[in-house]
């Protein structure tokens, strides 16, 4: 596939995201879908995470030689089929894209990649893989479809869209005639959109989560995941929160909603406080800036900055390699909601609020036992049975013969 094209940020509010072809010019028709997606209310992270679809789709008609307002149902198909087959594109070290020869030990480094599909020895996570997993396949069908459905009314793109809707489906939307009465099926939406898997989400044990706490360095990383592991926050949302957000005497921390983008209030643990306690002494000390409107999260090295998601992942991969595991920022996430799902006294609905989710639906995933958990219980059989005795059957009643028995039944005894 060509490299071609890039996806810019501009950081400009009205435009975000640029989509540049391989002259460096803004791509139009992509800037008039971003600028209608900003008027649905989309966050900035959904408008990168599309144009990063569109980017692909881009270099694949660009190796195929086909314009973006010419390509059928045929390029549409074919292209899914590529990401289902292809391996993703990496890109080279930034020290060896201007024609350097990379080590031989690069060449090391992509079989670890590929290797990292594996199921990890301590989470049972697989890793990211060279191929394109089936949501993000999902996701570039969806994203595609509406880039075309969008220049369909205008009349600036193809006659058909490349990315039609399934032969079944005779509405333009899932459960037309949805009877109120019975529950929402999940209909088939895209003619070529992958299966994605339904995947329980993965809890960090206990024993590993205190390992993986006791192996981080200063008191900012223990704090950051005293938050994570008691709000359920999502990573971004809590990085982003200011010092005027925290109430330490109410025990709660506001963060502003990644959908919703609203300001809510949610409890956190005691300990998640002190911790941060800690960290704001520590750092205040060091002349960090200190006021109601600053960021709550810093770097630990001067010019002092405001944490980002890359370093704080950072920070939790180094965490990560003295367990040899590759836990995720998220999977905190998943441990808070698991934790008080499982807590009888904790009503599912409040685990709804705290979590912030849509639908009662998608909170009621963490009621289900995880891996570890079914592991564990399944030794825990496997241990009884073999402490129980065996039995001896029965001896017959009084008034049968033990042969006859025998040749019916077949080794009674």
């Amino acid at each position: 596939m060509l490299d071609v094209g890039r996806l810019a940020e501009s950081g400009d509010e009205w435009e975000p995201y640029r989509l540049l072809d391989a002259d460096g010019a803004v791509v139009e028709p992509v800037a008039v879908f971003f600028a209608g997606l900003q008027a649905e209310d989309k966050s900035v992270s959904t408008l990168k995470a599309y144009g990063n679809d569109l980017l692909l789709w881009w270099r694949w008609l660009a190796a195929v030689g086909i314009a973006w307002n010419q390509a059928t149902t045929i390029e549409g198909r074919d292209f899914l089929r590529w990401m289902r087959i292809a391996d993703k594109p990496t890109r080279g070290h930034w020290r060896y894209r201007d024609g350097a020869v990379p080590p031989a030990s690069s060449e090391k480094a992509g079989t670890v990649k590929r290797a990292s599909a594996r199921a990890n020895p301590v989470t049972g996570k697989a890793g990211p893989g060279p191929k394109f997993a089936p949501a993000s396949r999902a996701r570039a069908e969806s994203t595609l479809r509406n880039f075309y459905e969008v220049h369909l009314e205008t009349g600036q793109g193809p006659i058909i869209n490349p990315f039609p809707l399934d032969r079944a489906r005779r509405a333009a939307r899932t459960n037309a005639h949805h009877n109120p009465m019975d529950p929402f099926k999940h209909e088939r939406k895209g003619r070529y959109r992958p299966t994605v898997p339904k995947r329980i989400p993965k809890r960090i044990p206990d024993e590993q989560f205190s390992q993986i706490f006791a192996g981080l360095k200063y008191h900012r990383d223990r704090a950051l995941l005293a938050f994570w592991v008691s709000t359920g926050a999502r990573a971004e949302e809590l990085l982003n929160s200011f010092q005027d957000d925290v109430y330490p005497g109410d025990q709660l921390i506001s963060v502003t909603r990644k959908g919703s983008r609203e300001v809510q209030q949610i409890p956190a643990s005691p300990d998640a406080f002190v911790w941060l306690r800690l960290y704001q002494e520590e750092i205040w000390k060091r002349g960090a800036p200190r006021g109601r409107t600053q960021p709550l999260w810093f770097t630990l090295r001067r010019p002092f900055r405001p944490l980002t998601y890359p370093a704080a992942r950072a920070m939790f991969n180094r965490a990560n390699e003295l367990l040899g595991s590759n836990w995720t920022i998220h999977d905190l996430r998943h441990t808070a909601a698991w934790r008080m799902a499982q807590d009888p006294e904790m009503p599912i609905t409040d685990v709804q609020w705290i979590l912030a989710h849509a639908s009662l639906e998608t909170t009621q995933l963490y009621t289900t036992p995880d891996q570890h958990e079914v592991i564990v219980n399944t030794r825990a059989y496997h241990q009884r049975r073999a402490g129980k005795p065996a039995r001896t059957p029965a001896p017959p009643a009084p008034g049968y013969n033990p042969e006859s028995l025998r040749t019916l039944f077949g080794g009674l005894s």
